[in-house]
């Protein structure tokens, strides 16, 4: 928002605004006694432009608290059109004494209806329905957005509020916040009986007309200002009272190649429409109240989760509550009652007679719902096709003669809070009627989206002939007990299927990735000298304050090969008692990036760098993070340095932090460094610092090992690239050097150091990581399939427990064995997560992983944000600087650590999908036989590792022989055995040679890997 505006919660203080707020209790407490604050005439003229509002909440001791606060109207708050003379003599004045630019153009576009300009003043509803709407480039411009509206738009909806605040930070589309709720003559007061949300319906329709009005006085020609909503009730009212305004709808139809935009806007009256029609027809059981889900969460008879789908059955899905050391199940559509993945749910526990298995075959949405009418739904909510399906399930189960193995079965009841968000997709092109491939005329459709876990969406688009064949973006809109589908509309075209471009994008759109350039507002937080910035040359020069001069030390960085935002350097010497100093070099962002200004507030939202096969998507603007901040050789810099004195067994003596200035000698890759170190002719003092580095992290190691800490494992894999086309030509599994574990000892190391440190000095708002022990059902089923199929025992009691009992996993006639069960091992873990210190008692501050009682992420603040908080932290704990709020506030650093935690896992899982995006492209065209592990079996496939290509791949029966083979599933030996048309026995963990091709996923749309079982050894 501009700066000069008042903040949407408490306007500024220079505006004179700040509301008066007191709080009384109900009269029959004790204190209804005490005196009125409220004014009164006499003593006070300006009290007649005092009102105020009230509110009530409930204490944490149950007890209810009347809120009253005092609200200033005034006079002087600026329309904001620059066509106005009147308000520009009031508007607020900058440093210079000038006046604040204002936003809404004096020229704004026309309609064919209102040809002389006009201004837009959407309502909440409008908002909430189709941001996506308003911020097309090609329309919606000169946008007044009410206070009242974004208010309601913050508490409705966080995700839509930060895309609205976004839209009023740019320049170029005009949206202009005007605090209607402080300006005497838009102000309104809720009437007796009547609701929030038509007080504040009449709020916006009050602002409206004066806005008209007031204009109307400034030029005979004044553009329009019109209201847009979706709210029948709100559009009668407004025309009753001669208000201009229409429904996004008619709106859009009135603009220029508004013809093109109506898709964007949800169809909603049509909804009602076929609600209202077909009232008795509901596919779906009616959600739970909100007060009744409360109480039933409250007394423990109903749980609240998040709903997590299956991957390989898109009719199983389950929740994590607090009551059952194992997730509930939820089966079928009826149960899981239009939950999407991700939702916040509440959940009934259903009678154990009706407790379930987990499935244990592979049903895909596409495969069983294929073929199906948009336009027709049935009056059944379980297609024949998914009826068939569940029955051979169920005969399964009914076929065993073992008990036991049912799970605590659940069924969704309410929605508490929905995790929809755009979707990434395809059309479906079996459910495109030929008329709707030719025509322009509006029709329904599915859109297919990338992310299996996510069902079909029914669109209604007059499009189709143009979007068929293309990725594209849309939004779920609503999922109605009359639809079997979630409907949704249309947002925009990302491009042609397997374009690079266009799967790039869909990539990080899918996982919410922040690409956008960054805009001026943070560029202008950058040095002015650009690249030409160096260390002041003086030592008395301010940046040089308390920094220690460390440019004498012979320090190196050790990293990836390409390397260009380098965090981290280090050095090692030996000292004349016989010890060693040891110092890791951080690169010293924080003294770039200062606290809440818009670079800071960039980066807290982008939370940390992406790293595609292809591209990186920064966090900080390259200028920083290639070159102000990275300790690059031969150059001075900047850096925040912590230092140990150890003896020979890596033992900590002492250890300090210091701003410091270094200028490193040399910048290694991993195998220049272990070149250098395993060449016995290299006996320079550089070289053999790196020797000493290496020998002290072994010691480190070790001593992590021996508390207990992990040695984990996951597929690491490097695309080899054409040099001039960028295209994948090889796929290769990365080589781990002993360098690169020397380097992650000391970064480790750093990171428990300063933890600690941190906590010390702030103990309710240290940024720190935790990792949970992991319930101990969540190893059940790799423990008993390491029971019956190698007769090995996993231990789960503790860490060290753990890491013992996965020492012992070996074959001796197959190496990759100990690797594969480690990569098992790791997907039973939970994830680690940053929390602000205050939230946690001590014990649950302890990394599971790595066996240590503190840790914190201070290594890499170029890239991640919790670094760049903790180094303020460390900064302020050292008395190098004051506390700056930011870092002492709790309830800020609470909603950093939420969004660096998506984020963290959002980068994760963008990177791995470009792998398997780059693998896909690397085989195309080609066909190679490779060894495999079985990993996990169904009754009608099972699913293999190829470790050369890090990659996993389901092979179904169907995959196996033409026709499709019998098979018979043993699960309680993992064992699926085939008959018929191919004879074959598969088992868990058994090696077998695939041949792996690439294929387009006609479901997803992507390009992947095929696998076909060639043999098994």
């Amino acid at each position: 928002m501009r700066q000069w505006q008042p903040s949407p919660k408490i306007p500024s203080p220079n505006q004179q605004t700040s509301p008066a707020c007191r709080t009384t209790r109900p009269p029959s407490t004790p204190t209804a006694t005490m005196a009125s604050l409220k004014r009164s005439f006499e003593s006070d003229p300006l009290a007649q432009n005092i009102s105020s509002k009230v509110y009530v909440r409930s204490t944490k001791s149950g007890k209810v608290q009347k809120i009253v606060r005092e609200v200033y109207l005034r006079q002087d708050i600026p329309c904001s059109s620059r066509l106005c003379n009147a308000c520009l003599k009031i508007a607020p004045k900058d440093a210079a004494n000038r006046p604040i630019p204002f936003v809404l153009s004096e020229k704004p576009a026309g309609t064919s209806v209102f040809t002389q300009g006009h201004y837009i003043v959407p309502d909440t509803n409008a908002f909430l329905s189709a941001m996506d709407l308003f911020e097309q480039s090609s329309a919606f411009y000169d946008v007044i957005v009410l206070q009242v509206v974004l208010e309601e738009v913050r508490a409705r909806s966080l995700p839509l509020y930060n895309r609205l605040v976004s839209l009023t930070k740019s320049e170029d589309k005009r949206f202009y916040v005007f605090f209607n709720e402080f300006r005497l003559e838009t102000y309104v007061t809720r009437e007796e009986g009547e609701s929030v949300n038509d007080r504040n319906d009449r709020a916006v329709r009050k602002a409206v007309k004066w806005y008209n009005e007031h204009l109307s006085k400034t030029s005979k020609k004044a553009p329009a200002v019109v209201m847009l909503s979706n709210d029948r009730d709100n559009l009668r009212k407004a025309k009753e009272d001669d208000i201009p305004a229409y429904s996004l709808a008619d709106y859009v139809r009135q603009l220029k190649d508004g013809e093109q935009l109506l898709d964007m806007i949800p169809e909603l009256e049509e909804r009602d429409a076929l609600i209202e029609k077909k009232p008795g027809q509901f596919l779906y059981p009616e959600y739970y109240t909100l007060s009744k889900m409360n109480t039933g969460v409250k007394n423990g008879l109903l749980h609240q989760g998040i709903f997590n789908v299956s991957p390989y059955n898109y009719l199983e899905g389950s929740t994590r509550v607090p009551a059952f050391p194992k997730a509930l199940l939820i089966l079928g559509r009826e149960n899981i009652n239009r939950a999407v993945d991700g939702d916040l749910v509440v959940v009934e526990v259903l009678p154990k007679d009706q407790w379930k298995e987990p499935s244990t075959q592979v049903i895909e949405e596409e495969a069983v719902t294929k073929n199906e009418n948009p336009t027709e739904e049935g009056s059944d909510l379980i297609s024949e096709k998914e009826r068939k399906a569940l029955q051979e399930e169920a005969k399964r189960t009914l076929a065993k003669t073992t008990e036991g193995h049912a799970l605590p079965t659940a069924k969704v009841v309410g929605i508490i809070k929905r995790n929809w968000r755009q979707y990434v997709g395809h059309i479906d092109q079996s459910s495109v009627s030929s008329s709707a491939a030719q025509g322009r005329k509006q029709d329904s459709v599915f859109v297919i989206p990338m992310d299996k876990k996510i069902p079909k969406i029914r669109l209604r688009t007059r499009q189709v002939a143009e979007l068929l064949g293309k990725r594209i973006l849309v939004t779920i809109d609503a999922w109605d007990r009359t639809s079997r589908h979630p409907t949704g509309h249309f947002v925009r075209s990302l491009g042609e299927l397997e374009t690079k471009a266009a799967e790039t994008e869909a990539l990080l759109l899918e996982y919410d990735v922040q690409y956008r350039p960054f805009p001026k507002t943070v560029l202008d937080c950058l040095p002015k000298e650009g690249h030409d910035w160096k260390v002041p040359a003086s030592m008395d020069d301010p940046g040089w304050r308390d920094r220690q001069d460390l440019r004498d030390l012979l320090i190196c960085s050790i990293d990836p090969i390409g390397c260009q935002d380098i965090d981290d350097a280090l050095h090692a010497r030996a000292l004349p008692n016989g010890n060693f100093e040891v110092g890791v070099h951080i690169a010293d962002v924080s003294h770039f990036v200062k606290p809440n200004n818009a670079m800071d507030t960039e980066a807290s939202i982008r939370g940390t760098t992406v790293y595609l096969v292809d591209k990186r998507i920064d966090m900080l603007p390259m200028l920083l993070g290639t070159d102000l901040c990275s300790l690059k050789p031969y150059v001075e810099r900047y850096a925040f340095s912590v230092i140990w004195e150890m003896n020979s067994n890596a033992d900590i003596v002492g250890s300090r932090f210091t701003k410091s200035v270094i200028k490193s000698r040399e910048a290694f890759s991993y195998e220049q460094a272990q070149l250098r170190i395993d060449d016995a002719s290299q006996q320079d003092e550089l070289t053999n610092s790196i020797r000493t580095l290496l020998e002290l992290s072994k010691k480190l190691k070790q001593k992590r090992l021996d508390a207990g800490a992990l040695s984990l494992s996951s597929p690491e894999i490097k695309i080899h690239m054409e040099s001039e086309t960028s295209d994948p030509i090889d796929v290769k599994t990365k080589e781990h050097l002993a360098t690169m574990s020397l380097v992650e000892e000391f970064m480790l190391l750093a990171n428990t150091s300063v933890a600690a440190k941190i906590y010390e000095a702030f103990p309710q708002t240290a940024i720190l990581r935790r990792h949970a022990a992991p319930p101990k059902t969540n190893f059940d089923e790799l423990a008993n399939q390491l029971r019956v199929k190698k007769g090995l025992d996993l231990s789960v009691e503790s860490s060290r427990a753990l890491a013992d009992s996965l020492d012992q996993c070996v074959d001796p006639k197959e190496p990759f064995f100990n690797t594969l069960i480690r990569i098992m091992a790791t997907r039973c873990m939970m994830s680690a997560e940053y929390f602000c210190s205050g939230t946690q008692s001590y014990p649950e501050f302890r990394h599971y992983g790595l066996a240590s009682e503190i840790y914190t992420h201070f290594t890499s603040p170029i890239r991640r944000y919790a670094d760049l908080v903790a180094h303020r932290q460390l900064a302020a704990a050292i008395e190098y600087e004051a506390v700056h709020p930011a870092v002492r506030s709790r309830g800020r650093l609470e909603a950093v650590c939420k969004n660096i935690n998506v984020r963290h896992r959002n980068a994760q899982l963008a990177g791995r999908a470009s792998i398997a995006y780059y693998v896909g492209q690397a085989l195309r065209g080609k066909a190679t036989e490779e060894d495999g592990f079985v990993m996990k079996i169904f009754s009608n496939g099972f699913v293999v590792l190829v470790p050369k290509f890090g990659i996993e791949s389901l092979i179904r029966l169907r995959d196996l022989a033409e026709p499709e083979p019998a098979a018979t599933y043993d699960a309680e030996t993992y064992t699926l055995t085939t008959s018929g048309s191919r004879e074959v026995k598969v088992e868990l963990f058994q090696k077998v040679k695939v041949r792996v091709t690439d294929q387009k996923d006609e479901t997803t749309g992507k390009r992947g890997v095929k696998m076909e079982l060639v043999s098994t050894y």
